[in-house]
């Protein structure tokens, strides 16, 4: 099940979602708006899953950024979002799409007790000029059912994740899982 707006607004009340900072003004039938942080980082050059990414980090400038197509920007959310009772769904928006901006693809699921700011994939097909905390996609929250299994309990790898995180799958590969 979906929360709609109202919903979330409660759960948030009710201490079962964070959002920080929160502005109701966000809040949608069934989602809430988060915005991009200020930051991003910029990979370089061909990547091997088996290394850790190269990258340079950038601030956005409040006169904005323009990002190029073919390059791989990892950036965050403004917001820190969670929640120890429901899972998440973190999309872009239409708004986005339509200026031709591919938003976390690949990663969109939080799970319980997840409590982050979002890494973000991002990718353009022109180039386009992005401003920092600017409307970027949609939150949703999603009632789970069975038993609560925290993701923090779970010793996953991104548990610790503060902010921009590079792809860390050089840690299995490295293991020897290959």
């Amino acid at each position: 099940m979906i929360l709609t707006g109202p919903a979330i607004a409660a759960a948030r009340a009710a201490a079962e979602i964070t959002i920080e900072p929160y502005n109701p003004a966000r809040l949608s039938p069934n989602a809430y708006d988060w915005c991009l942080g200020d930051t991003l980082r910029i990979c370089a050059g061909d990547l091997d899953a088996a290394v850790p990414t190269p990258y340079t980090e950038t601030t956005i400038p409040l006169s904005g950024l323009v990002l190029e197509p073919g390059v791989l920007y990892l950036g965050v959310t403004h917001e820190r979002t969670g929640s120890e009772t429901y899972a998440q769904l973190l999309n872009g928006n239409r708004a986005i799409g339509a200026l031709g901006i591919w938003v976390h693809v690949s990663a969109p699921l939080g799970h319980q007790g997840h409590a982050i700011r979002w890494t973000l994939e991002i990718r353009v097909a022109r180039p386009v000029r992005v401003y920092p905390q600017m409307t970027f996609g949609k939150l949703v929250f999603l009632r789970c059912l069975g038993t609560a299994a925290s993701y923090q309990l779970h010793g996953q790898k991104y548990t610790s994740t503060a902010g921009i995180d590079i792809s860390r799958l050089y840690e299995e590969l490295a293991g020897g899982a290959m």
